[in-house]
């Protein structure tokens, strides 16, 4: 790529004995008058386009667009970003690297040369997805669990120890070493990136994408990343740019400090409820304010981590004096420290007192009113006050338990045993150890310390560490149903807990290491011990999950629990001593203390300044010796034999790794593009249809296409593991492709489970066999849904699976940003809804023929597009909708069938 430089802001900065070759923004502003107002996110951007500009896929006009947003405070304009590196983790790595693998086999069957197929770009994937909470609450647990993590993965790993090997620019950190996006806060980020091209080193801002829609979380340290599908992230590898428009920027203003007792998690909650609200979905947001003076850099960490739970593209921080600081902390050399302050201080990206940037719109917070909060039963965005869990918990079950019960009551007469009231008052009779419990509605049997959001946060660990320190010394025991554990995103936090002499009170209430992941967070809990699980289930028990994490969504956590929180790591240890969320912790008795007195929450929590104390025994040498070698792995890793041929040796027998089908006609012409004409409706979902739904990533049911498949080739349903760990078998994906068991299909009247009705047969069945049935009756199928359709990770099989099995568009109110894109990357069309009008407005009802116009080559970003739907009685639905193919580059990967499709057809032609 030649670089045109029409501005002419090539400059050099000496830094540390060295100069480095930069694009300069203030140069850029000598003849774009006003950037140095854009926001610290959009210079970023902006530096980007100067660097890459070619005349072609950068051109001076896009440069202009950056200046020119300042008028409007928004821009239409397309631009083409390449970010300086990618980061992955294992569930969606693996696929990702199943696609380059197919994709050298393609090039190899036409003729080329596999090793065209090579990541440009330097891609990190970090194993963290796969561990599972086997085993707990004791100080065998990690090890334990170790061993069967590797029984489990042997397939997978052995494919990714290949791909570490047969590709450049590509490294793997092992399993037991941490949670991607900890280990790249910590180890992985520069701030500041630097580069040789040409024999001459160039200095330019840290950029990425994440194929982990927490990839946001690095934001904290001054660096510019979101989430995007695999799919994206492997052809930005590639060298293909992300395509995307000028975003709007939301400023979040933070003032004030939070006050005592209030944990940073309790500060994210409410950021997050606020923003939802505000409404950010494909948005920046950008943190400013002189709060961020005292604004601790793990913290802010916390804050971006969640921006894909209040709907933003990414919440961006800018860098200061904090920021060095934490990269002291954590052992960042002192000349990537110098040059991260020299380059940002040079370029305006610096934060200083008092900065005041052009916003598209702002919000305030002032952190002193911040309260202690959780967030559930089912979304990040509903935060919930402490004193109001009950009640809110109290609302879930009424909705749970009320409509069977009631008619229950109604056949019994007015006064009989089998009323609402009493269902809702139901309990079961458990044995622990020996000794009977009683359980009952609201009983937290999952007490999780997990996900990344929270634990690479050294207050709220020591936090929790001093919460269960107090406990011990008052009596207190976590409640015998708890499955309890602890796993963090490094090694590092661990090693703080150890030196701050709070492991052993964490180990005392069950909360002993369990592994470095991020389990629980994302489906990993493991399976209720039998006699809890039994007594969930014979008594139909509305039970409570409590974790650090950042996704609460429905059947993600553990499929036997209903309402799942989000909490402090503290305030999880708090739950798992209550045992109950139907207790207002403020002001009702965790327990009693030796000399039978209640124990309340206020008389075990920290003070700030003990927390203090605690976290200033985090030493640089924790990050400096976990991070020496963290590329090795161990014995088990290293053990791993693999093959050296630049192509995968594919094996017909493996349930873990297939190659997959999209290739198979690569070398056939472009077919043109078409019409949708005469298709079925596969299923109608309503508003907040999450990638959890679409493609689940936990448990695989036994009765399932997936499980029935699975069981076929002789896998045990102990063995299944999870759809997460086998999203390198398309045969199975394709199966579990909305089969989530709480998705609910409004064609069978809102009823939970991956079942459809086939027509015009009026069969019920799984959505995977009325798709194969589709298919053989060569049938075309659209999905119709409501809003925010696509929330939640960025999953590329969600998908892929959709493609698969036939689907040729999606009508929905509107898209989540990454979903949407994912779709056109696996060549379906988004369609959204004209406002005013959905499924229900139209009248429809699933069961219509559907004709979609207006598809052809000449299909343009943006165009508006006919549907006639037909009634089964022959009446005929007029409406249009907009095809949201956002971009000049999505509509030529439309046209070839896929993004991937479309770079591989260039490599192959050239």
């Amino acid at each position: 790529m030649s670089v045109v430089n029409s501005l002419k802001t090539h400059s050099t900065l000496d830094v540390a004995g060295k100069t480095y070759q930069f694009h300069s923004l203030q140069k850029a502003a000598e003849q774009l008058k006003g950037i140095d107002k854009l926001p610290k996110s959009l210079k970023v951007l902006l530096e980007n386009l100067l660097r890459n500009e070619d005349g072609e896929t950068v051109t001076g006009a896009d440069i202009q667009a950056m200046a020119d947003w300042l008028e409007a405070r928004h821009s239409d304009r397309e631009i083409q970003y390449r970010p300086a590196r990618v980061l992955m983790q294992d569930f969606t790595g693996v696929p990702a690297v199943v696609d380059l693998a197919a994709m050298r086999d393609a090039v190899a069957r036409a003729g080329g040369d596999p090793q065209q197929i090579n990541p440009l770009s330097p891609v990190d994937l970090v194993i963290d997805h796969s561990v599972m909470v086997d085993r707990f609450a004791t100080d065998e647990a990690f090890h334990q669990n170790v061993e069967i993590e590797m029984q489990r993965n042997g397939e997978r790993y052995a494919f990714l120890r290949w791909g570490q090997t047969a590709f450049d620019n590509f490294r793997v950190v092992p399993p037991g070493t941490g949670i991607c996006h900890q280990v790249n806060l910590e180890y992985l980020a520069q701030s500041v990136w630097a580069s040789e091209v040409d024999g001459k080193l160039w200095a330019y801002p840290d950029t990425l994408v994440g194929t982990d829609s927490h990839t946001t979380m690095v934001n904290g340290l001054g660096v510019l990343g979101w989430g995007v599908g695999g799919i994206e992230a492997e052809a930005a590898m590639l060298g293909q740019p992300v395509s995307m428009l000028i975003p709007e920027v939301i400023g979040f203003k933070l003032t004030g400090k939070l006050r005592e007792g209030m944990t940073a998690t309790d500060l994210v909650l409410t950021v997050t409820q606020m923003l939802r609200k505000r409404g950010v979905v494909g948005k920046f947001v950008e943190f400013y304010g002189d709060g961020l003076a005292d604004l601790p850099l793990a913290d802010r960490a916390t804050i971006a981590n969640m921006a894909p739970e209040y709907g933003a593209t990414c919440g961006f921080f800018p860098v200061d004096d904090i920021t060095l600081g934490y990269m002291r902390l954590s052992g960042r050399p002192d000349e990537v420290i110098a040059r991260v302050e020299a380059y940002s201080k040079a370029q305006g990206l610096w934060r200083e007192p008092g900065d005041e940037p052009a916003f598209t719109d702002s919000l305030h917070l002032d952190m002193a009113e911040v309260e202690a909060s959780l967030a559930g039963p089912k979304r990040p965005q509903d935060r919930v006050a402490l004193p109001d869990i009950p009640d809110a918990f109290d609302d879930l079950l009424a909705l749970q338990v009320a409509p069977a019960d009631q008619e229950q009551a109604r056949l019994e007469g007015e006064g009989g045993g089998g009323t609402a009231v009493g269902a809702q008052n139901a309990q079961a009779t458990i044995t622990v150890d020996g000794k009977e419990h009683v359980m009952s509605h609201g009983a937290v049997v999952i007490a999780a310390i997990t996900s990344c959001t929270n634990t690479s946060n050294p207050s709220v660990m020591m936090a929790a560490g001093l919460v269960a320190k107090k406990a011990i010394e008052r009596g207190l025991m976590r409640k015998p149903w708890v499955k309890s554990s602890l796993a963090p995103g490094s090694k590092v936090v661990t090693d703080y807990l150890e030196k701050a002499g709070l492991t052993d009170y964490l180990d005392q209430l069950g909360f002993n290491l369990v592994g470095y992941g991020c389990t629980t967070c994302i489906g990993n809990s493991g399976p209720l011990p039998d006699d809890i699980a039994h007594a969930v289930s014979e008594n139909d028990l509305v039970v409570s999950a409590v974790l650090s994490g950042n996704r609460n969504f429905e059947g993600r956590v553990h499929p036997q629990v209903k309402a799942n929180w989000l909490a402090s790591p503290p305030l999880v240890v708090a739950y798992a001593l209550a045992g109950n969320t139907r207790l207002n912790l403020a002001e009702e008795p965790l327990g009693l203390d030796a000399e039978n007195k209640p124990v309340f929450l206020k008389d075990i929590w920290p003070s700030n300044a003990e927390i203090a104390d605690a976290v200033a025994q985090v030493e640089d040498g924790m990050f400096r010796s976990r991070y020496a070698d963290v590329f090795s792995g161990d014995e088990h890793w290293q053990s791993i034999q693999i093959s050296e041929g630049k192509t995968y040796d594919w094996q017909n027998d493996s349930t873990y790794v297939k190659n997959p089908p999209y290739f198979d006609d690569i070398d056939q012409p472009l077919k043109p593009l078409v019409d949708v004409q005469q298709a079925r409706v596969l299923a109608v979902f309503g508003d907040s249809i999450t990638t959890d739904h679409i493609s689940p990533a936990g448990n695989i049911k036994a009765s399932s296409p997936a499980g029935e498949y699975l069981q076929s080739l002789g896998v045990k349903p102990d063995d299944f593991n999870s759809y997460g760990s086998r999203r390198g078998n398309h045969e199975v994906m394709m199966r579990g492709t909305f089969a989530n068991i709480r998705i609910r299909n409004r064609m069978l009247g809102g009823e939970e489970g991956g079942e459809t009705i086939h027509t015009p047969s009026g069969e019920r069945m799984a959505i995977y066999d009325a798709a194969m049935r589709y298919q053989q009756e060569g049938t075309p199928l659209v999905v119709l849904a409501g809003k925010e359709y696509g929330t939640g990770s960025s999953r590329d099989w969600a998908a892929k699976g959709t493609n698969l099995l036939g689907v040729k568009a999606v009508l929905a109110e509107s898209f989540e940003r990454i979903h949407r894109s994912n779709l056109v990357g696996m060549g379906v069309l988004p369609l959204q809804f004209k406002e005013g009008q959905n499924v229900a407005s139209l009248g429809l009802d699933g069961h219509e023929v559907i004709d979609i116009q207006g598809i052809n080559d000449d299909l343009k970003p943006g165009q508006s597009l006919k549907v006639v739907a037909t009634t089964s009685k022959g009446d005929k639905v007029n409406f249009d909708v907009l095809c949201r193919i956002d971009t000049r580059n999505e509509i030529d990967y439309f046209k070839a069938g896929g993004i991937l499709h479309y770079v591989l057809r260039d490599l192959i032609g050239s």
